[in-house]
């Protein structure tokens, strides 16, 4: 058995599947979420498909005792998977508070933890929001591509957080980290016993497009259909959940292997390598499954970003990972997954 890892919101959708992968590559779990966006039967099908039921604690990362009294139950923690934080880019232009209070305390209070129960290694979950809209010339973005003044509070906080790690870890705290910059996380486990379930009514992509697909909304709202791009729509990187959870087991082994010589903090970019508009998702995800989407064009919506997909080079050669999963295998699985839904009675 290796190392225990604590993943924080492990019950939701990077989380659960991250947890998965974790467990099958001999980690133990224990996850920390508040419940705010998630649910607790997750953990039903993270045991479904490992045949380990991860320990699980409802904590509020915000509450510095509660936090402290995680590591004081669960004393082999030698890494923390950082998921924890309010994530839609809409919400937060709305509720720019509750984004800093979420995201950026409950950071601070695991990483002054971190050093007192000897915990090694934080993979903090960041976004290729940090890039802002790159222009033409760095686009494919790398991970030297300037940060740009964030479009939205939640994009801001990413910026912040990864401030705090590097002033944190350059003032001498005996700790390390991987930055995993991602892009736009899609699709569910192959089993159809995890996946994406937002509470309420979906601020990504996928679930929307799922849920219009099976009559649950009544139409999807393509934002925006006069950008700078070769069908007026958004392009986004959009990246498998599965390839992604398994970049959080490689950055993981890394930052814990003391063989490994490296930097104290560093920065990789988890996408595919591929920039896909959202018209050729919705026409993609018909393809896929054979259903069509009732959609229609909608005004732009503030704080998104025109266009951006990364390079990931480094963390092909680096973290020995890649993201390979046809997009058509993606967007079906994240119909079987709603279809799943559907079965249980739950949406």
């Amino acid at each position: 058995m290796k190392e225990t890892i604590l993943v924080t919101g492990g019950t939701g959708f990077i989380g659960s599947h991250t947890t998965v992968e974790l467990q099958n590559a001999g980690y133990e779990v224990v996850i920390v979420d508040n419940l705010s966006n998630s649910n607790e039967n997750v953990l039903d099908g993270i045991e479904k498909i490992t045949g380990v039921r991860p320990a699980f604690e409802k904590v509020d990362l915000r509450d510095f005792d509660a936090t402290e009294a995680v590591f004081q139950k669960y004393p082999k923690i030698k890494g923390i998977i950082h998921f924890a934080a309010s994530k839609a880019v809409g919400e937060s232009v709305e509720k720019p508070l509750m984004y800093y209070r979420n995201n950026i305390i409950s950071l601070v209070n695991l990483l002054e933890l971190m050093p007192k129960y000897d915990v090694k290694g934080i993979i903090f979950s960041s976004s290729c929001t940090v890039y802002g809209q790159p222009t033409e010339e760095n686009l494919p973005v790398t991970e030297e591509a300037p940060i740009q003044k964030a479009l939205s509070p939640y994009g801001n906080t990413k910026q912040i957080n990864e401030e705090i790690i590097y002033d944190y870890i350059h003032s001498g705290a005996p700790i390390k980290s991987i930055v995993l910059r991602y892009f736009n996380p899609i699709g569910a486990h192959p089993s159809a016993l995890i996946g994406e379930l937002p509470i309420g009514v979906p601020m990504n992509l996928i679930p929307f497009v799922t849920q219009t697909a099976i009559g649950v909304r009544k139409q999807l709202k393509i934002f925006g259909n006069d950008y700078n791009t070769p069908d007026g729509t958004c392009i986004r990187d959009y990246i498998y959940v599965v390839d992604l959870a398994k970049a959080h087991v490689a950055a993981m082994a890394r930052v814990l292997n003391p063989e490994v010589e490296s930097d104290a903090i560093e920065y990789f970019n988890i996408g595919t390598g591929h920039g896909v508009s959202t018209l050729e998702v919705v026409e993609g995800f018909e393809k896929a499954t054979g259903v069509k989407v009732n959609w229609e064009y909608a005004p732009r919506r503030e704080g998104d970003i025109e266009k951006v997909w990364g390079n990931v080079d480094k963390a092909n050669k680096v973290l020995g990972w890649k993201a390979d999963t046809p997009l058509e295998d993606v967007l079906a699985s994240a119909w079987k997954w709603q279809c799943a839904l559907r079965e249980r009675g739950i949406m």
